[in-house]
């Protein structure tokens, strides 16, 4: 087995090593997640923990991992009797994010079940992670039906297989830690809330710990076990810590001082439900073991604020995470201090130095995470004009970026016929979930028994196979898997018309506001989205497709406005994007939203080259949907012709909102449908 890089030399990282040897402390905590850019050391530590978890006792033979004084009376391999047991290390178990739903619950032989009656059951990776921690990197890209099991046995303590009436339960208690990067998408916000704490990461830009992290991590790479072994005192020192505030937590007294700061805290940044005040509280008890008190303070709590409730105070998703430290002081200070520090414990910090872990760079105390991402441009401020031949700018009467109106709920649009995409909730999709539609023959390990289907083709047989008793004698091709029918996740492409023609302040916010309610409604569904934007002379890709739905919210609100009506640019650009992605996944079909008044200008007839670059959609079947934003007692009817090239739907902005007269969008007519306006 490869020798793990040590958890006490990573580099820096405060926050995030505190947060998770709280969870080593006290796994009641409930995990934390782990969000930041690409190559922070997020895995690396997360991996590295597990050398620092204390053993667990377990009953011989038990592949549940049953603790021998009190083993699960339910469990598949007892009943087992209460004695000694034996002692392995603490497991972090790994679930990738393509696991299947098999893998992560286990298996259940519905063959033996069915012809013996017999519960040949095989654990899954929520048995292994029972009494260990469960890790699960890039969360966010988690398929949602494994999902939804992590979110019963998280909330149950236990993991329940249920095949056709036969059932098999067995406990799945663990420490959930989950790893991130934003920029790949969010997270539903049932999984968020299950996160005891969460921690921003970021490279530093100080060169001195640049330098040092490279150091370490050649010297890892040439020489594993030497390097571990340099740092086996400093790995030593925090096991013993670690043990010490597991003994220590016990004693540890939550005031009514503390108590109440915890709950005006989350009452005031208005946390949903109360798991955001129970998280804290154990938080601060478990900050106060590790700092050696028996006393929770106020810094305790504030600390205790800073990990649990930045990811539970977002109001929708396009929110950033964090908390405004400012108001945090101000709500501490006026609900009184922390309980006081009894006589006989004079030094707060206790041993190890108070509430951080200790410091393991060769530089003394270092400087926690810096944030060097730029703000998006303030709407009141002007944005910086894009130059074109000359110097000049690329189009004339070009204005700041205008804030996106009020954002609201829109009517359903989905993509015709039946896709087999990956999970989501927008389009009718061959999927793994859903209602059962039909059955054919297993193609690899069975999965979803249709029982009916598998007792017709067993049937004619039985005389045959000599079968004498009441059970049902069935082999293998008599298996049948169910076919079933859920929703699929699409691409969204998103193709905004910035141009001069829609450039009225009013005007654009209201498209902004329609642009960011189909993302908000992407985000729902779990879309990919892409953004095109065409203006001036040319289109430009301003976020290729990706998970990240808010990364596409916060380019449309720094979005100019101004010049020409390049039409034809635009959707040839998004042709382009289109084809690409058609490689990369087939299985993902494409919805193509053009945001426009159906305007077009600049070049030689732009009008016919946008025409055909619209019939290009058409060709290749991309479903679309035109949102014609023009205004005005006069109407040209640019947009409803621009579908109608496409083999689309136009729907006016009015029209979008799902409280509207209108009729409700069902679907987006493909490219062998007529051109048809919502009404």
């Amino acid at each position: 087995m490869s020798t793990p890089y040590p958890f006490t030399a990573v580099v820096g990282q405060d926050d995030l090593r505190l947060a998770l040897l709280l969870n080593a402390v006290s796994p009641a905590v409930g995990g934390v997640l782990v969000r930041g850019e690409k190559g922070t050391a997020k895995s690396t530590a997360v991996r590295a923990l597990s050398a620092l978890l204390p053993e667990v006792e377990v009953v011989v033979g038990c592949r549940f991992s049953c603790a021998p004084g009190a083993p699960d009376p339910v469990c598949p391999d007892g009943p087992h009797e209460t004695g000694p047991g034996s002692s392995r290390p603490a497991r972090v178990v790994e679930l990738p994010v393509g696991a299947s739903e098999d893998r992560l619950v286990g298996a259940l032989d519905i063959e033996r079940a069915l012809a013996e009656g017999v519960k040949a059951f095989e654990p899954g990776l929520l048995a292994d992670a029972n009494r260990g921690v469960l890790y699960v990197d890039e969360v966010n890209l988690l398929h949602d039906h494994l999902v939804d099991l992590l979110l019963d046995a998280a909330a149950m303590g236990s993991s329940y297989v249920e095949r056709e009436g036969v059932s098999v339960r067995h406990a799945a208690r663990f420490l959930l830690v989950g790893t991130m990067n934003p920029e790949e998408g969010e997270l539903r916000p049932q999984l968020l809330d299950r996160f005891g704490l969460t921690v921003e990461v970021a490279a530093s830009r100080e060169p001195d710990l640049r330098v040092e992290v490279v150091r370490r991590r050649l010297a890892y790479d040439d020489d594993p076990a030497a390097f571990a072994a340099r740092w086996a005192d400093e790995e030593d020192a925090l096991r013993a810590r670690i043990v010490a505030a597991r003994a220590l937590l016990p004693e540890v007294r939550l005031g009514d001082a503390a108590l109440r700061q915890i709950a005006a805290t989350c009452a005031a940044f208005e946390v949903d439900g109360m798991r955001a005040d129970i998280v804290m509280a154990r938080t601060a008890t478990t900050l106060a073991a590790w700092a050696g008190r028996t006393v929770v303070l106020a810094e305790d709590v504030r600390q205790a604020a800073l990990l649990a409730l930045p990811h539970r105070r977002r109001r929708n998703p396009f929110d950033a995470p964090g908390l405004d430290e400012e108001k945090l002081d101000d709500t501490l200070e006026e609900f009184g201090g922390g309980d006081d520090t009894p006589e006989d414990d004079p030094d707060p910090d206790g041993p190890g130095g108070g509430g951080q872990p200790p410091q393991n760079g060769p530089e003394g105390p270092q400087d926690g995470p810096v944030d060097t991402a730029e703000a998006p441009a303030r709407p009141e401020e002007p944005a910086q004009p894009e130059e074109g031949q000359g110097g000049r700018p690329a189009g004339s009467g070009e204005q700041s970026a205008v804030r996106a109106a009020e954002p609201f709920r829109t009517k359903m649009l989905s993509v015709p016929g039946l896709g087999e995409g990956a999970a989501g909730r927008r389009s009718r999709a061959r999927t793994d979930h859903g209602r059962t539609t039909g059955s054919r023959r297993p193609q690899g390990a069975l999965t979803k028994l249709h029982l009916a289907a598998t007792v017709q083709a067993a049937a004619p047989h039985q005389r045959a196979r000599g079968r004498s008793g009441r059970g049902l004698v069935v082999r293998r091709d008599d298996l049948r898997q169910a076919t079933r029918e859920g929703r699929e996740g699409n691409l969204v492409l998103f193709v905004v018309d910035a141009s001069g023609s829609m450039a009225a302040r009013q005007r654009m916010s209201a498209v902004k506001g329609a642009v960011l309610s189909l993302l908000l409604d992407a985000y729902q569904r779990r879309d990919k989205v892409g953004l095109i934007t065409f203006r001036g002379k040319d289109a430009t890709v301003a976020l290729p497709p990706t998970s990240s739905v808010d990364a596409a919210a916060v380019r449309l609100e720094t979005l100019p406005t101004g010049g020409r009506t390049p039409l034809s640019a635009g959707l040839l650009k998004a042709h382009d994007v289109l084809r690409v992605e058609r490689m990369r996944d087939p299985a993902r079909r494409p919805l193509l939203v053009v945001v426009t008044d159906g305007r077009a200008t600049g070049g030689p007839d732009p009008v016919a080259l946008g025409t055909r670059a619209a019939r290009l959609h058409a060709a290749d079947g991309t479903a679309s949907v035109v949102v014609d934003c023009e205004s005005g007692p006069v109407r040209l009817g640019l947009a409803g012709a621009l579908a109608g090239e496409l083999g689309g739907t136009a729907v006016t902005l009015d029209e979008l909102r799902a409280d509207s007269i209108a009729g409700l969008v069902r679907d987006v007519q493909g490219a062998s449908g007529a051109h048809r306006r919502v009404a």
